[in-house]
Formats: structure tokens, sequence, C-alpha cells
């Protein structure tokens, strides 16, 4: 990794500007916005272990930061950059590093970095720190932003139901990359918006203990399929793509399996064949780009501030994409009446989760 911010501190010390600091002495939140130069922003993003490129969390929440880049004439290795991790070993050299580069804003994406950022942030307590999928950190540097995963999985699961009742097979199942409060509420909203439209639906589970094992991702998906499921949601990151990859050979093969993809729309990423089907029957949109979208325009306003920012159905923060051609208008029409009862109040999506032992539904 290049020291990049070094060459553009200087370049902003030389024109007597204070929009950035040394690294002894980092900027804060206000500078920017105090000069009136968005160009003297800096931005550093580290990834977990699925990589910039799992077409999945990293990659979205890193367009969002792109997408501000694009907006305020911010060039990449020059004012933004990421940092990529291949284990979590790495974490906290890799946040150090950017905040000893006295940046404006280091943007980490997972709930794999509680304990990281924690660490980091206390010790620059002058640097601002933006977590995505963590709770429960109270300092004043850094923003944890949340998401009603378990509203947006629930509407993904009606629609999982309503395939597994079409095909026959009344049988879906889940991949996830690691359990957490978060995957808790991926999970108890599918099981939710599953039953609700077939109670007699069984659900596979896997826990795949990894965001970046694609093979693995495949072995499970394997056996899910084999085992009856009709449809998976795979919420692993880049072991989610290995889900996708199986689907995608067996429908190939002629067999009506389906994926659900997870955070972006992952449509284009089940293309098989000639290019024109997809294996993504839908994706649990999370606006992770939106997050790290809004937490650098705070930057550029001066009003970044710690504390936790929620993102749910009703502000859009979780859905389905604008776009699903392997849905049928009832299945849409299945999915607004239930977007419809929960911000509506007359449905409250649970983020506990059934287990085989409450439910024998449920195949572990």
């Amino acid at each position: 990794m290049k020291k990049f911010f070094k060459i553009a501190l200087v370049a902003v010390l030389a024109l007597s500007l204070v929009a950035c600091s040394s690294s002894e002495t980092p900027s804060t939140s206000g500078d920017p916005a105090t000069t009136g130069d968005t160009a003297s922003i800096n931005i550093g993003f580290v990834t977990d272990t699925g990589g910039i490129d799992d077409k999945s969390f990293n990659q979205t929440s890193y367009e969002g930061i792109k997408r501000f880049a694009s907006e305020n004439g911010l060039v990449e290795n020059e004012n933004f950059s990421y940092l990529q991790s291949s284990g979590e070993e790495q974490y906290i050299p890799n946040l150090s590093s950017f905040a000893e580069e006295g940046v404006d804003l280091v943007a980490a994406a997972g709930f794999l970095f509680t304990d990281a950022i924690t660490t980091v942030a206390a010790q620059y307590p002058d640097v601002n720190f933006l977590v995505i999928d963590v709770a429960g950190i109270e300092m004043d540097n850094v923003q944890t932003a949340n998401f009603a995963v378990n509203e947006g999985s629930y509407l993904v699961g009606v629609v999982a139901g309503r395939k597994a009742l079409e095909t026959g097979t009344n049988h879906v199942g889940m991949v996830i990359g690691q359990e957490s409060e978060s995957m808790n509420g991926f999970w108890a909203g599918y099981q939710e918006g599953v039953w609700s439209v077939c109670p007699d639906c069984k659900i596979s589970y896997d826990n795949s203990n990894s965001f970046g094992d694609t093979a693995l991702g495949k072995t499970l998906a394997q056996k899910q399929f084999e085992a009856g499921a009709s449809v998976i949601f795979a919420c692993a990151g880049a072991t989610g793509n290995g889900v996708i990859q199986e689907a995608a050979e067996r429908r190939q093969n002629g067999e009506d399996v389906w994926v659900i993809g997870v955070d972006t729309d992952q449509y284009e990423l089940g293309l098989y064949g000639d290019g024109t089907e997809s294996v993504i029957l839908t994706s649990m949109m999370k606006r992770v780009d939106t997050a790290t979208y809004n937490a650098c325009q705070q930057i550029k306003d001066g009003t970044f501030k710690g504390g936790n920012v929620d993102y749910t159905l009703a502000d859009e923060g979780v859905g389905l994409p604008a776009e699903n051609p392997n849905l049928t208008e009832e299945d849409l029409a299945a999915v607004a009446e239930a977007e419809e009862a929960i911000i509506g109040g007359s449905v409250t999506v649970s983020t506990v989760p059934q287990t085989s032992a409450d439910n024998p539904l449920i195949i572990g």
C-alpha cells in the first residue's frame, strides 16, 4: 500500500489549508467543511476477509465511497483507497495504517471488526471511524451502521416459500458466513417469511464459518440441493458465490433450483448458459453503500458524529431490487403486501431465529 495520503497532506500544508493535519495530529470531521476544499478529504476503507471484489458486502460498501468520490472530484489512490484483509489478524494493522495517515474517515465492513475498531479508535481519538453491522460501541469517533436485515429477509423468505410451493418441494435452504447477532436477523426473518406462506416448508441451514471460501459454498449448496431444497438464501459473501455457481451449473443441466442473493443485486452474478438467464431469484438488498456514502457526506459537511444509525425497510435501507426478472406479478404482489404489513406494524419480524430443537422443520 503506497502512503499516498502523506503526499496529499504535504500538498495541503503547502497551500496553508487546514483540512488535514500530519499523522501526529489527525484531522477531525469538521475540517474539510471548514476549508470548503472537498478535494482535501481523505478516506480509507478496510475489507473483511471476503475481499474487495466479493460481489457482495465489501464491494457494495466501497461503491458508496466511490460514488461520493465521483460526485466530489476525489481521486482513487490519492484521496481514497482500500486495504484488503486476508485474515482477521490484519484488521488492526490495516485500520491503524489509515489512522496513522491522519485520514478523515476510516470505514470497515462487518461485525468481525468490533474488537479491532474499538481498539484502534481508542488509540486515535481524533480520527473518525465507520463500521457496518456492529452495535454497542459507544465512542465519540465511531459511527455504527445497522440494517433491519430481519425485515428484508422476511420479504425474500416470502419469495422462497412461494417458489417451494410452486416447485412442490416444500423445502428451502440457507447458507451463512458466520454466526452473529446480524446473521441471526437474516436467519430469523427468512424463517418467518418462508413459513408465512409455506408453514410446512423445511429449511436446511448451514454455517460455513467463512466469508471467503467459494469451494465450501459449492459443497454446502450441493448438500442442500440434493436434500431437496429448491431455493437457497446465500448470506456468506464470497462463500455465497460458490452457492450461486453450484446452482447455475444445476440449472444448466435442467434442474429447477434457485438462489437468493444478498447485500447487493446479484442477478448478473448468477447468469449462466448464453448469459440471458440468471439463477438469482431475487436479492435481499442491504444498502451498505448508502451508509458509507452518508458517512462521507457527513465528513464533508462537518456533521459526522459517533453513535448508531439504523437503516430499516421503511426508509429503504433494506428490500428487493427495483427489477426482479425471475419474479411473477403475483410474487411481487405478495412481497408488497408483506412490506406494507411490516411498515404498518401489523407484522413484527423477530431477530431471534428458531433452532432445530425448537422446530423439526429446520435441518442442520
